[in-house]
């Protein structure tokens, strides 16, 4: 069964824009996975944290990947781009968030799908917004319903 998944990256250590782009390259070869698209490339400042400016971007895939073994790929990305997680909202080399994995509403220790502040974060809707502005979240609707609330959220195309 295929579901399409939606990825978040962002990185605002070193050569942060080199690091997004290396990540959806890798991203276009994971198991089972058909690389769909990728949004622009965003410049936001860090929310609840500190350090320079984040690029973030969303991608597409289709996946056979079950959503924990999806996400088991992205941590191994992660860590192989030298990601350290020293505490919460630490500066990061590379972040990769599992936004969306088709319909589903996922709980568990170490994944929750939808992820839980993406309503909350331009860095994140914009970017899913320009990729599928029809985009649902499941449990909460339409994506773009949740875009006036970040709009005083500094956010610009690259």
């Amino acid at each position: 069964m295929t579901i399409t998944a939606y990825i978040g990256i962002g990185a605002n250590l070193g050569d942060a824009r080199a690091m997004v782009e290396y990540a959806i390259t890798k991203l276009r070869s994971l198991p089972q996975t058909q690389f769909e698209q990728a949004s622009s490339l965003f410049i936001t400042a860090p929310i609840d944290s500190s350090g320079d400016d984040y690029i973030n971007a969303v991608v597409a895939v289709n996946t056979e990947l079950e959503a924990l073994a999806l996400l088991e790929h992205l941590q191994a990305l992660e860590l192989s781009c030298g990601r350290e997680r020293p505490y919460r909202n630490a500066p990061r080399t590379l972040d990769l968030d599992l936004l969306l994995y088709g319909q589903h509403i996922i709980d568990v220790p170490h994944l929750n799908v939808p992820h839980p502040r993406m309503t909350e974060r331009a860095f994140v809707l914009i970017p899913l917004l320009q990729l599928d502005p029809f985009v649902q979240i499941p449990g909460k609707g339409a994506a773009h319903q949740f875009a006036p609330a970040v709009a005083d959220q500094g956010i610009r195309k690259l």
